[in-house]
């Protein structure tokens, strides 16, 4: 009876064990649809509004997506979810994208809405900035 009961949960561990998975790597997110008032937009300004976009990250977003946009600033670590990695979804998304999403923010998450905060120039700044993200 021992041996069964062992068997049946060894069994079970390694049934759960294979139903784990790691969120971060394999879960493909579904991006939500762009507003018809962002869609399209494209960033204005050229490389020269990067030391000003890094500026501004500095400031104000840093603290929670990490000095290189990986998600792990010192606020971050507080937050669920997790804070995005900008420097690899910045390769995944469009400037009409980003700007909505730093304008609006995202509901459900801690990303605020910079709108009146931010001027529609430091927004593009910080997507300026956020293209050197590697």
């Amino acid at each position: 009876m021992k041996k069964i009961l062992f068997v049946v949960l060894v069994a079970v561990a390694v049934g759960l064990a294979a139903c784990g998975s790691d969120n971060q790597t394999n879960t493909v997110e579904t991006l939500d649809r762009i507003p018809a008032e962002y869609a399209g937009k494209t960033n204005p300004l050229g490389q020269a509004a990067v030391s000003g976009g890094a500026d501004v990250f500095k400031g104000y977003c840093a603290t929670c997506h990490g000095d290189g946009g990986h998600g792990d600033g010192p606020a971050g670590a507080a937050l669920d979810p997790a804070p995005k990695n900008l420097a690899e979804f910045q390769t995944q998304v469009g400037d009409d994208y980003l700007f909505w999403r730093i304008n609006a923010g995202k509901a459900g998450t801690s990303m605020v809405a910079w709108k009146g905060i931010l001027t529609e120039e430091q927004i593009w700044q910080v997507i300026s900035f956020l293209r050197t993200l590697k």
